[in-house]
């Protein structure tokens, strides 16, 4: 008699949480066990040839994780009548996917269809801040990839114009607290800020104010100078300073290269474990 086979689809729900202990840092030591060194070396190679590349993934990294959990959504092209993450307005501006690309046919090579390209991202995010001269860490894999990708959903991204209390609001609401906050902005410190970020507020502020009134006089000041009006410089956010515990948070990592790596990698690694976004997942076993 043939054997029968039973198709066991189980449905898991899941909200914006953490993967939690489904991540283990030793995820591919069996199946992959090259898969770091053959993405080290395509983030190496990209830079290379490219200086941008580290805050570009980084920040790649970042817009994937708040938008559905660290599934690699913003990888996905837009098909058909979908416009995809990476077609929407904030996500226009992000580059280096052939790094990834460039990853992930390395990493095929040696073990094809192990490797989620969410871990890929993961990894390359880590070694775009080690290859900087940042701190490096562990990075937790067993992430999956997401299927779901929506450009509407990009309006959830905390936009440049936030105050505090709205970027607070924007990593509550991903489990992420005012110290990853702070800890989390300091990447840009790989990166630059385009003058059109915070145009508004050293110009024209509003009827009464040219300038913002919370910005220090001094630091509204030198912005003017390397942003001045309808000028498109891009090499210039001051909201971490309008509260006593962000101002104190970076004083301290300003004072402490140790204290803001430690914070850095902790506030990373609750970041890139962000679970996949609100969507149904199935999860098949095959039982003879």
């Amino acid at each position: 008699m043939a054997a029968i086979v039973v198709l066991f689809c189980t449905l898991i729900f899941s909200s914006l949480s953490f993967f939690g202990n489904a991540l283990s840092s030793n995820y591919y030591d069996k199946t992959c066990p090259n898969a770091e060194e053959a993405i080290t070396n395509a983030v190496k190679n990209a830079i290379n040839n490219d200086q941008t590349v580290p805050a570009a993934l980084l920040r790649m990294h970042f817009h994937d994780c708040f938008i559905r959990g660290c599934d690699a959504s913003v990888l996905l092209k837009s098909v058909g009548k979908n416009t995809a993450e990476k077609d929407g307005p904030p996500n226009i501006s992000l580059h280096a996917f052939y790094v990834i690309d460039n990853a992930k046919k390395a990493v095929e090579d040696l073990c094809p269809g192990v490797v989620s390209c969410a871990d890929i991202l993961a990894l390359a995010a880590r070694d775009a801040v080690a290859l900087s001269g940042g701190p490096t860490w562990d990075v937790p894999k067993g992430r999956l990839d997401g299927r779901v990708s929506k450009a509407t959903e990009t309006r959830s991204l905390p936009a440049p114009t936030f105050n505090i209390s709205q970027l607070q609001q924007s990593f509550s609401q991903r489990g992420l607290s005012m110290k990853d906050l702070v800890a989390l902005s300091g990447g840009h410190t790989l990166g630059f800020s385009h003058c059109s970020s915070f145009q508004s507020r050293i110009h024209n502020f509003n009827a009464t104010f040219d300038v913002d009134p919370t910005m220090h006089p001094a630091f509204a000041a030198s912005l003017k100078s390397i942003c001045p009006l309808h000028n498109k410089a891009k090499n210039a956010d001051q909201s971490l300073l309008t509260t006593t515990k962000t101002k104190a948070l970076v004083s301290k990592f300003a004072s402490s290269q140790e204290a803001f790596a430690d914070a850095f990698v902790k506030s990373m690694i609750k970041m890139s474990s962000l679970n996949g976004g609100q969507e149904v997942r199935l999860d098949c076993k095959v039982v003879n």
